[in-house]
């Protein structure tokens, strides 16, 4: 199932340097990104910062985005919530923008049990019955794992009908590929693991490396499904540098000296998350750099 496309790009919040969401700088990455690899973009998930953004913030992206778009690829937004209620007025908003589907993560910090969990999306997809959803299992950063038989019976609801899986467990991926039906799409939501869960049944990925490489991690990905397999894992190993270096430190913070490298101007990130120290900012611009020697990474703009 590609109901959203192959590579999805999980894409930053630009801000300005009071601190300000720059709107501007967010339409031409939305463009940028289209052009260059990605099916469709994620708005407001955890590479967008959403846990410091307001919801009158997100929806103001949400349109920004999919005005940007212009109906070339998916969009896609991050309205989940540890507030169930919250969750369904977020995605009622965004369903009456226009967007194309709704990303929703596992609740955080509560830690509900698996019926809780159950109940929680279940409600959210009876509310915007219309509006595709895409499920979030992110267990590091949520405390609270999605299990595989919750998973399963969630997919016999019909506007759920894909998961981003970043547990980082190829077996998780596996079991989830074996217990739903072949048209429910699993995302990988590792960029590091997009060729493995490939492997396994999965259909795609919601990348950050996208931003730097997406035509590259979109050439992986059809070479693989063309049953190209070897020039699919010379391109996996060829990026595999850089998929590390983005996560040196908390995502989106590498992913944003990143870009500022190549000449975006997507700020700094917003508090409790910091800009890293120069020996992480060294480390990221090697990467880039041989990248770039390589005639991998695409002229800064």
């Amino acid at each position: 199932m590609t109901y959203f496309g192959k590579v999805l790009t999980a894409m930053v919040t630009p801000f300005s340097k009071d601190g300000s969401v720059d709107y501007a700088v967010a339409e031409r990455l939305a463009d940028y990104l289209i052009t260059h690899g990605s099916d469709g973009l994620v708005v407001c998930g955890t590479t967008g910062e959403s846990p410091t953004l307001s919801w009158e913030e997100e929806y103001q992206l949400y349109k920004t985005v999919r005005e940007a778009v212009a109906g070339r690829g998916k969009v896609l937004a991050g309205t989940g919530s540890n507030s169930t209620s919250e969750a369904i007025e977020a995605t009622r908003h965004a369903y009456d923008l226009g967007i194309d589907g709704s990303l929703q993560v596992v609740p955080y910090y509560n830690k509900p049990s698996q019926a809780g969990l159950y109940q929680h999306f279940s409600q959210i997809a009876a509310a915007v019955p219309d509006l595709p959803i895409m499920l979030y299992n992110i267990p590091g950063r949520t405390g609270c794992a999605l299990a595989v038989d919750t998973i399963a019976r969630l997919a016999e609801i019909s506007n759920i009908v894909a998961i981003k899986e970043a547990s980082g467990s190829l077996d998780q991926a596996s079991q989830i590929r074996y217990h739903t039906p072949a048209e429910f799409g699993i995302y990988s939501g590792d960029d590091s693991l997009t060729l493995p869960v490939l492997a396994v049944g999965g259909c795609g990925v919601v990348s950050v490396a996208s931003h730097l490489v997406g035509l590259q991690i979109q050439k992986m990905v059809q070479a693989y499904e063309a049953g190209e397999t070897r020039l699919a894992t010379e391109i996996h190993l060829q990026l595999l540098p850089l998929f590390k270096v983005l996560f040196v430190a908390t995502n989106p913070v590498p992913l944003k000296v990143a870009l500022t490298q190549q000449g975006w101007a997507v700020g700094a990130v917003r508090s409790p998350l910091c800009m890293p120290d120069e020996s992480t900012s060294l480390a990221i611009s090697d990467v880039l750099q041989k990248l770039s020697d390589q005639g991998v990474l695409a002229q800064r703009v």
